[in-house]
């Protein structure tokens, strides 16, 4: 079974696209007319203003597409189901950290893309993120929740450009660093049960770790160490886009 067949049940709950990511996204698509999303979910940043069609493993995430979004079919990324060089551009959202084998999948959609863009993140600053240095250590370095190292991402490409995308204090997606200054949110359940790397390890460290996070917030030491963050506007956390023509 896929496992957003399991853990994407709530997805739509708190996994929207943020505006002003998307509008980055958008940019970096250029000029092109037609696309395929590739793990497209339940169509976050897919735009709308051009052809898009979608490939999405899970049943599950499919039937939460909203209506009105591009026609979607069972695939992934290994084995598209599109002849050679159908689309102007190919886009992936936060998927390609789920993929058993990211390299093949990157050859499939340059085959059938002209452009390629994603939405990712740097592994290399996870620890830099407050939540895994302090309450999830567990997680820096586990190829579960890890996308490949941007210097390899961007050679598997032949060469890409890479755009930080700081991610709003306010921001609408739900994803793991979404709430960077809002530390209250991963204390709820809906909230957690839209970040798959939440869902994927022990629930024992988890649970301690969201007990510790739990704690700070009461006492107040969480705002002692970060109390400033919740007065930014944005951050980098180390998200990017990585652009490859």
């Amino acid at each position: 079974m896929n496992r957003y067949d399991t853990i994407g049940r709530t997805y739509t709950a708190t996994r929207r696209a943020d505006p002003r990511i998307e509008e980055r996204i958008h940019a970096a698509l250029g000029d092109a007319r037609s696309v395929v999303n590739v793990g497209a979910g339940t169509g976050s940043y897919e735009p709308t203003d051009r052809f898009v069609a979608a490939v999405e493993p899970s049943p599950v995430m499919i039937a939460q597409r909203a209506p009105a979004s591009a026609p979607a079919v069972r695939g992934v990324a290994a084995a598209l189901p599109f002849p050679d060089r159908t689309f102007d551009a190919a886009l992936m959202s936060l998927t390609i950290h789920h993929w058993p084998d990211w390299r093949a999948g990157l050859a499939e959609v340059q085959r059938v893309a002209a452009r390629v863009v994603i939405f990712t993140w740097d592994p290399a600053m996870e620890r830099d993120f407050w939540l895994v240095d302090e309450y999830l250590p567990e997680l820096a370095g586990t190829t579960a929740t890890d996308g490949p190292p941007l210097d390899e991402l961007a050679d598997s490409l032949g060469g890409a450009r890479i755009v930080p995308v700081p991610v709003p204090a306010d921001c609408t997606d739900g994803f793991f660093a979404a709430f960077w200054a809002r530390p209250e949110a991963y204390l709820d359940p809906t909230v957690q049960a839209g970040i798959s790397c939440f869902t994927l390890f022990d629930e024992a460290w988890f649970r301690a770790g969201m007990a510790r996070l739990e704690a700070d917030l009461a006492s107040g030491a969480w705002d002692d160490r970060h109390g400033d963050l919740r007065d930014a506007a944005e951050y980098d956390w180390g998200y990017r886009i990585v652009v490859a023509d």
